[in-house]
């Protein structure tokens, strides 16, 4: 009788096992060539002035979120993705850096995803006006999964 009860019990266990759903194991991707894409490596983002964030992101499964982060580059360092260099301005040591750093949300259920963002960039805070000069605009997008992609681009921010 105990091996019938068992023999059950293995026959309940295995069959009410769901089957594992299929796993996500790609990372999601930034896309830099559609058309009007801004901003590319190596393009300028002024003090005062709003931009229009238009990136293209895409997932095998389903997107997540993506951060921007704008920091300086005064002492070139490196963590850019991009294969071509900019020219960099001299090195420098930061007296009022400006620094950026925002975390965005993507429409649940997409598989790809353009950016509508408009980012103002304020051309001083308290301290007086923010140090120009050369700056990495970081993207990292996350898909639902959890797995990311990050893009480093070399910008410079000037006055006008």
């Amino acid at each position: 009788m105990k091996i019938v009860k068992l023999l059950f019990i293995l026959i309940i266990t295995l069959y009410s096992c769901k089957k594992d759903e299929e796993i996500d194991k790609e990372k999601p991707k930034i896309d830099l060539s559609m058309p009007n894409t801004f901003p590319t490596n190596c393009d300028t983002i002024y003090f005062g002035e709003p931009f229009d964030l238009k990136l293209l992101f895409s997932d095998n499964s389903e997107l997540g979120s993506y951060s921007i982060s704008i920091h300086n580059n005064f002492d070139h360092h490196s963590h850019s993705t991009e294969v071509m260099e900019c020219s960099l301005d001299s090195k420098k040591e930061a007296v009022n850096p400006f620094l950026f750093i925002e975390d965005y949300k993507i429409p649940e259920g997409s598989k790809t995803h353009e950016t509508a963002v408009t980012i103002s960039i304020q051309p001083n805070n308290n301290i007086g006006i923010f140090d120009e000069g050369d700056y990495h605009f970081f993207i990292s997008l996350t898909d639902k999964e959890g797995w990311s992609e990050q893009k480093g681009l070399s910008i410079k921010m000037r006055y006008r």
